[in-house]
């Protein structure tokens, strides 16, 4: 089955981007990454993880035990790049679409 790019794995693979982190520091970096739109909460977040790593798209890549509780750190990888890179570009082709349709109402953005 081909994975289904939802908006928060894009955000999960985007905050990936930067370097490795663990499950709290993506969950930081997906609220700056959507201006505060979007907050992931623990179910949410490793559901979206589990399924990046069953994809190939990242990988665990350490973990490590702070104040007792388990840390595990998350890393993107070559082909979860390529796929956010693709989606990026689908979103930029989409928006561009989207302003040439309104460009011609005034009354929704267009000039």
């Amino acid at each position: 089955m081909a994975f289904r790019m939802t908006e928060q794995a894009y955000l999960v693979l985007l905050a990936l981007a930067d370097g490795p982190r663990h499950g709290y520091g993506v969950v930081q970096a997906v609220v700056t990454l959507s201006d505060g739109r979007v907050r992931l909460g623990a179910g949410t977040l490793y559901g979206v993880l589990d399924r990046l790593v069953e994809a190939g798209y990242a990988r665990v890549c350490g973990e490590e035990v702070v104040d007792g509780r388990l840390r595990r750190y998350y890393e993107l990888t070559d082909e979860g790049g390529a796929a956010a890179a693709a989606h990026t570009r689908e979103l930029a082709a989409l928006a561009a679409r989207a302003k040439r349709a309104l460009a011609a109402r005034p009354a929704l953005g267009g000039t």
